[in-house]
């Protein structure tokens, strides 16, 4: 089955209200050593299902060892599985949700109340809880709006580590993952790949010493 997202799927990345018709999507998300139930929907990313690149980086990587206070960023959240699943597993950290989609917020926020995580969030790019520096920037980021966008997005969050941080990201590698990895490097941004499965890369960005 393809990844591939299909054309109301793909709105999302565009989109601050989809068009298409709004419809609450169960999902039970394999992250970790968890399971959580959470709700997706119609005009947001990966409706209905744990998209590939985000399974990759689950099962590449391990939970972050971080400390009561320190700050997590999930860049373009979606419903919130990744944020979601750190904030369940790093219950002292605060972890936020940035997204342009509204809907892809309102639905975030809901799983972060049934699951009864008071120390996440999902809002807006320019909201003041999205402001300040990141001890760690989680993300299966938007490749799709094109790599001038991408690199804005990129540049925008990732000099906002703090100066022991790191991000980590999933990238397909059939949609330039090599070349972002190099790009990175370039911009001041050092990456190495931490992880590969299933056509993905998961990489480990740090900020140059």
């Amino acid at each position: 089955m393809s990844d591939a997202p299909d054309e109301t799927e793909q709105e999302h990345y565009f989109s601050a209200d989809p068009s298409v018709p709004f419809e609450r999507i169960p999902v039970r998300a394999e992250v970790w050593d968890e399971t959580l139930p959470l709700v997706s929907g119609s005009g947001v990313f990966a409706k209905g299902r744990l998209d590939i690149g985000t399974s990759v980086l689950f099962k590449e990587t391990s939970p972050p060892a971080l400390a009561a206070g320190q700050r997590v960023l999930d860049a373009g959240c979606g419903y919130g599985v990744i944020g979601l699943a750190l904030a369940r597993l790093l219950p002292e950290v605060e972890v936020v949700g940035v997204d342009v989609n509204e809907r892809a917020l309102l639905l975030a926020n809901e799983n972060a109340a049934s699951l009864g995580l008071a120390n996440y969030r999902a809002v807006l790019p320019d909201d003041p809880d999205a402001q300040g520096e990141w001890d760690e920037i989680w993300s299966n980021p938007p490749i799709r709006i094109g790599k001038p966008a991408l690199h804005e997005l990129l540049l925008t969050w990732l000099p906002r580590l703090t100066p022991d941080g790191r991000a980590v990201m999933v990238v397909g590698k059939n949609l330039g993952a090599d070349s972002l990895q190099r790009w990175l490097g370039e911009q001041g941004l050092p990456t190495t790949r931490i992880g590969s499965a299933k056509g993905f890369r998961v990489l480990e960005t740090r900020r140059e010493a």
